[in-house]
This record gives C-alpha cells, structure tokens and sequence, in this order.
C-alpha cells in the first residue's frame, strides 16, 4: 500500500459504512436487533479507521499540501458546499455515534431512537459525500499530480 492507494481506500472505508448503517436500520426494522447492533458496530468500527488513515494520508502523505479542485470552474462552488457541510457533519458524527452506541447498547430504546433520528441522517450523508469528493476529485477531474 502506498500513500497513493489512500484515497481509494478510504472513499471504499466510506461506501462500506454507507452499505452497513443502510442495512442496520433495515434490520432495526425487521426487529432483528443482534444483526442491526452488529452492522451498527461495524460501520463504527470502519469509520474509525477510516478517519485514522485520513489523517494519516493528511499529515504524513501529504503534508498538509492542499488538493486543489481539478474540475470546471462552473462546478466549483458547488463542490465546495459539498466539501464544507461533509467537513462540517464529520466533525459530528463521532459525538453523535458514541450517544446512539451508548443508549442502543443500554438498551435505551427510547434514546436511543431520538438520538439516531439526527445520527442516522448525519452519518450517511458523510459517509456518501466522502465517496462523492472522491470520485469528483481523484477520477472525474484527476489532478495532475497529487503531491506525494
């Protein structure tokens, strides 16, 4: 694995979070509370790792060196709403993830189902907008040379 594979990597991490809170809350729905803990504990799980090789990636690969937007400029602005309120929502999930575990694993129904209404939502768009601003900047408009 080089720091080049990174980013395939991490947007793969992304869409494996994405398939497992979809398929937890299905499970929720059909009641099959021990497969949703488990899908719910696994997207966890990826996206812990996948937020220590981001920064890994960030500080050791990249060394702070900033990915500029590769694409039209008409396509600009709009990518970055996109790259803010994911960077933004991100900050959150972890604070969020860790309440809805907690009470989910408490058996806290009732909190627990409050506090997922707003984690549930949150955490999928991050999970979906990471593979987005992947594919957008390293295959749509690839940038000619990534930095490394």
């Amino acid at each position: 694995m080089t720091g080049e594979d990174l980013p395939f990597i991490n947007s793969c991490l992304n869409g494996a979070a994405t398939v497992l809170l979809c398929a937890g809350v299905a499970l929720v729905k059909a009641k099959r509370i021990t497969a949703h803990r488990a899908c719910m504990m696994s997207a966890f799980v990826i996206s812990c790792l996948f937020l220590v090789l981001y920064l890994y990636h960030k500080y050791a690969v990249m060394k702070g060196v900033h990915t500029p937007w590769p694409g039209p400029p008409e396509w600009r602005t709009a990518y970055l709403i996109m790259l803010f309120s994911h960077i933004a929502l991100a900050m959150v999930v972890p604070i969020l993830a860790l309440i809805s575990i907690s009470r989910g694993l408490k058996m806290q129904v009732e909190l627990h189902r409050k506090i997922s209404r707003w984690t549930f939502p949150i955490w999928l768009y991050v999970s979906v907008t990471g593979v987005l601003i992947y594919v957008l900047l390293y295959r749509t408009w690839p940038p000619v040379s990534a930095g490394y």
